[in-house]
């Protein structure tokens, strides 16, 4: 059992399928007390990780954590964002997932190359499996990568894969009060971004309730606002991650 989490700790990581490293700031997060063991995960966990920033910082490749609670859209968001990142570079996928290979599936048919990790009984992705993955999708010189953590918004905020940036998603649909109930996610992300806007008027979501509290856990995170479905606020994202991999292509 993993001593953080509670989770079986039974990380069988799925070596999927292919279809077919310094880190701009370390992130500002709550204080947490941690027992001796729980500490040495996480500090093994973070050695690995600083091998994963390495090895990206030497490919100039940005790669950014993309995390949420199951449900909210990360999975659509990329299948409406990976062909437009395709035009201008390469572009590659982990997908993280308890079990099977779905999500990963929706990605290979875009003709993105994409690895799945399957985690079993585990609620998070770590560092180890994600540097295995890294050497399958052996990245090109200026690529992205997007690593799509298994939906949970506990234990993946407590992880360190060696991504640059840390980007939450918040559906409208899980309610206004997720900031406050999990503060240690949203107080570790770079960018939160509100995803399903075209269902806004149709449920019971306080826009300004939740934006205050993201602002209130980490004032220096971005806002963004998207709807996959009608396209609106897709320019904005799209607009961040291009200046991002513009970014750590030049370094």
């Amino acid at each position: 059992m993993c001593e953080i989490c509670g989770c079986s700790g039974e990380h069988r990581h799925g070596h999927g399928q292919e279809s077919v490293h310094d880190r701009d700031h370390v992130h500002d997060r709550p204080a947490l007390r941690f027992e001796p063991v729980q500490t040495k995960i996480l500090a093994r966990n973070q050695k690995l990780a600083a091998r994963n920033r390495q090895l990206l910082a030497d490919l100039h490749v940005f790669a950014f954590n993309l995390m949420s609670s199951p449900g909210a859209g990360k999975t659509r968001l990329l299948t409406h964002t990976l062909p437009e990142l395709r035009k201008t570079g390469p572009v590659l996928v982990i997908e993280g997932d308890q079990a099977t290979a779905l999500d990963a599936d929706r990605i290979a048919q875009l003709g993105v190359p994409v690895v799945q990790i399957n985690t079993g009984k585990g609620c998070h992705l770590e560092a180890d499996t994600v540097f295995s993955a890294l050497q399958q999708l052996s990245p090109a010189p200026g690529a992205l990568l997007v690593i799509e953590n298994v939906g949970n918004l506990v234990c993946p905020a407590l992880f360190d894969l060696g991504e640059h940036k840390r980007v939450v998603l918040l559906s409208v649909t899980e309610g206004d009060d997720k900031p406050e109930k999990y503060p240690h996610m949203f107080a570790a992300a770079d960018v939160v971004v509100l995803t399903k806007l075209d269902l806004l008027p149709h449920v019971d979501f306080d826009l300004a309730r939740a934006r205050r509290a993201v602002q209130l856990l980490n004032p220096k995170a971005q806002w963004l606002q998207v709807s996959a479905k009608t396209g609106a606020g897709m320019p904005e994202w799209l607009g961040w991650l291009e200046t991002q991999r513009a970014l750590h292509a030049a370094r």
